[in-house]
């Protein structure tokens, strides 16, 4: 793509609030590719210097990225969390969450992207569990200066970068496996980072982390209670026990603040009546929709929209 339909591309998310959806790409400003076997990785600098440093929220279907920031400064948005970020850090985005970036010039950092297909094939069923325990949420895995995990995770995306530059890196098997080796470390990580007791308290957070899957698939069908048990072959006061002790609230609460996440994100960047989003976020009675937000956030949702439409 040239610099100038990349700039244009930029220009048009600015419309984001006034248009009818968030922007999706596949890559930043560039047609989304149904279906492709992906894996791509780019610096930080090649797609944001384009852009003046600023990736404006957009969202991803099916692709699964890893923004790692070695040096430097990047105010993040995802969903509608916003933080900064300092280097060494790895951002983990999975599909569906709107993100964007505002770097501090000459940021130092590379992007990893995978699609779905790539990331479930073959030898990378091995990462299990764990990769479902960092894809799970989006998320910010910081990391001190000094550390030997940092140090590592940025040389195997260094070798990575290098290998996906050559010439016939397609008939290669080398850049998945440093792609996969850099997906182990971040799953290893941040499994390490949960603390995890024993093999019991290993099965118990593989069948959380299944239910956190199941609910990201069909929060917006607002499946019952009992069948999330049923699918993961529990009963229902057993899935309440387990969710409890792993993140102490209720099935029922988890399910209800991600419908709450997707409201909220809709409300901010898609400029849709509320009555219309309540529709698509499965809810039959918009009146219904406005008490359960209320109920949740404090606000109504023209209120809720109101005021964060007013603070960016």
């Amino acid at each position: 793509m040239k610099p100038s339909d990349k700039r244009a591309a930029a220009r048009k998310t600015r419309k984001v609030k006034e248009g009818a959806a968030i922007p999706t790409f596949g890559l930043y400003g560039e047609t989304s590719t149904p279906g492709l076997q992906l894996l791509h990785i780019e610096e930080v600098q090649s797609r944001s210097r384009l852009f003046h440093w600023e990736i404006e929220p957009h969202v991803h279907q099916g692709l699964y990225q890893v923004l790692w920031v070695q040096q430097g400064v990047a105010q993040v948005v995802l969903d509608e969390r916003r933080e900064e970020v300092t280097g060494p850090a790895a951002i983990v985005v999975p599909p569906g969450v709107v993100h964007g970036f505002r770097f501090a010039p000459d940021t130092d950092g590379l992007v990893l992207t995978l699609s779905a297909r790539f990331l479930m094939e073959g030898e990378f069923q091995a990462v299990g569990e764990a990769f479902g325990v960092l894809f799970a949420a989006p998320g910010v895995l910081q990391f001190v200066p000094d550390d030997t995990i940092a140090a590592r995770l940025a040389g195997l995306l260094r070798e990575l970068a290098a290998e996906f530059a050559l010439p016939g890196m397609g008939e290669s098997p080398i850049a998945s496996w440093l792609a996969r080796a850099v997906m182990w470390r971040l799953a290893q990580t941040c499994a390490q980072r949960k603390q995890p007791q024993g093999e019991r308290a290993y099965r118990h957070q593989a069948l959380f982390t299944r239910f956190l899957l199941l609910v990201e698939q069909h929060f917006l069908e607002h499946w019952s209670l009992e069948r999330y048990a049923s699918r993961l072959g529990l009963s229902t006061p057993r899935l309440n026990r387990l969710v409890r002790a792993e993140s102490g609230r209720s099935a029922l609460e988890l399910v209800h603040e991600r419908l709450t996440r997707e409201a909220c994100r809709r409300l901010v960047y898609v400029a849709a009546p509320a009555a219309n989003l309540a529709t698509e976020l499965g809810f039959e009675d918009p009146a219904y929709f406005s008490r359960f937000f209320k109920r949740r956030t404090g606000m109504s949702p023209h209120r809720y929209r109101q005021q964060h439409t007013t603070a960016h």
